[in-house]
């Protein structure tokens, strides 16, 4: 840690430092975010943590107005092992509220013990209590800005049990959950509402354009300053809206879910869907130096996500060698003829929509209605087929290439946009080779790693705009 950086961004408030370290004041007990709005509290009486956990473990509790529990995650220390961030990113999501220890470490690939030795090595804790603490910060979140009853909010928090539950909580946060929630939200029906925090600078005008010109009606509803869908999650089906407040640096959800088991594991692919947790400004700054002789550098472009890999495939396969409007039409078609009714009724403001279909309905499907080579039809219902007989090997997109009429370029755009890689550079898209031309220059996409994936969304940001889907 840099103290010295912390200490001035902690004097400035300095917003791009949200969630990368936290404030202890010793005086208080209380830990705070770096944006914080009370008055400062004196350099002597501070204590800077990296990770909020750790404050928790030497016994503070989180700050009721700024909310620690609603800060943006990619602590500084993410990134330097692979296995420890697809480790956090699992617990994050509620893997340890259903699997045990010795299942994650094999789904990890490694043993039970390494995982341990992982999270003591850079939280200081064992993955078991980091669980723990995830589960607490957001039934934290739902005291705050639900009107769920205390027996919702433990099982949407991953909780087997309401006692379990209430143990757990005044063990972290030092208050009872009854004590936490002060006073009732402004909630409205069956509708969950919540706030997603980002570090800034973001681009909400380049990820919402680029959103809006793939909507797919009956699917997805992007306006000016929201966008709302449909989704199925683990077997859960829901509806969300996601609304920028850019002043406050952060968005909005709002989200009716049929199980609130599922509630954390959507949350976080919500946020991985508008790649919050990006550090817009060290990405903007690599790129900076390495392409700004050849282009704009916007700042705060982030990667737009496509709710599922099953779905990024899907997109992917029919929008080979077609247009943004040419695949955004099949897509609606495939939407309209398979996809299932959903009813949004909990958000008001939303038209009914349907689910994304299923492998099972696409795999069924003769595809005939979609207008198409018939090649390109057969690779769809085969990489349906797929799906619906091995999901699990097919979440690993390099399998994908023993099926006919999938190539380089379907992977990589299912892996950008399913999985959120960072770092894929697409140079046989139509767009980019359209830029580069345009810029008539060379151009060394390697400069940009482990950032590759936000370079090519710099190119399609720049005209002219004719990238594939």
């Amino acid at each position: 840690m840099d103290q010295e950086i912390f200490r001035q961004a902690r004097l400035s408030r300095d917003a791009r430092f949200d969630g990368q370290f936290f404030i202890a004041v010793k005086t208080t007990g209380i830990y705070c975010r770096p944006i914080c709005p009370v008055q400062l509290p004196r350099e002597e009486n501070v204590r800077y943590y990296t990770a909020a956990i750790a404050a928790a473990e030497d016994g503070y509790r989180p700050c009721l107005r700024c909310r620690p529990d609603a800060a943006p995650g990619s602590n500084p220390w993410r990134g330097v092992n692979t296995t420890l961030d697809r480790a956090l990113n699992l617990i994050n999501a509620g893997e340890l509220s259903d699997t045990s220890m010795p299942e994650l470490a094999s789904r990890l690939g490694i043993t039970d013990r390494y995982l341990r030795q992982l999270f003591q090595q850079h939280l200081g804790v064992a993955p078991k209590r980091y669980a723990q603490y995830q589960q607490c910060l957001m039934a934290k979140q739902l005291l705050h800005t639900t009107t769920l009853p205390i027996t919702d909010i433990a099982l949407a928090s991953g909780f087997q049990s309401v006692r379990r539950f209430n143990d757990c909580f005044r063990s972290f946060m030092k208050l009872s959950p009854s004590e936490m929630r002060r006073e009732k939200n402004s909630s409205e029906g069956s509708a969950i509402a919540l706030h997603m925090s980002y570090r800034p600078p973001f681009n909400w005008a380049h990820l919402q354009g680029f959103l809006a010109r793939r909507a797919i009606a009956q699917l997805e509803v992007v306006e000016a300053n929201s966008y709302a869908r449909s989704f199925e999650w683990a077997g859960a089906k829901g509806v969300f809206r996601l609304s920028a407040e850019p002043k406050k640096h952060r968005f909005k959800l709002e989200l009716a879910l049929d199980d609130l088991s599922k509630l954390r594991s959507v949350c976080s692919n919500i946020r991985r869907l508008f790649d919050l947790d990006a550090d817009s400004h060290t990405i903007d700054a690599h790129l900076t130096q390495h392409f700004s002789a050849l282009m704009p550098i916007a700042a705060g472009i982030r990667l737009p996500g496509t709710w599922s890999l099953f779905e990024a495939g899907v997109r992917a396969i029919l929008g080979q060698q077609v247009s943004v409007v040419a695949a955004k039409k099949l897509v609606e078609q495939l939407v309209a003829e398979l996809g299932e009714p959903l009813n949004s009724a909990a958000l008001n403001q939303l038209e009914p929509l349907k689910l994304f279909p299923t492998p099972t309905a696409l795999a069924n499907s003769d595809l005939a209605f979609l207008k198409m080579p018939n090649a390109r039809r057969e690779t769809l219902r085969a990489f349906a087929q797929a799906f619906a007989t091995d999901a699990s090997t097919m979440q690993s997109p390099d399998h994908w290439q023993s099926i006919k009429g999938i190539g380089p370029w379907t992977i990589d755009y299912a892996k950008m946009r399913g999985l959120s890689d960072p770092d894929i550079y697409l140079g046989g898209d139509l767009g980019v080779k359209n830029r580069i031309k345009a810029l008539d220059r060379e151009i060394s996409p390697d400069s940009a790693a482990p950032w590759r994936s936000y370079l090519t969304q710099h190119l399609w940001h720049q005209p002219p705009d004719t990238e594939q889907e």
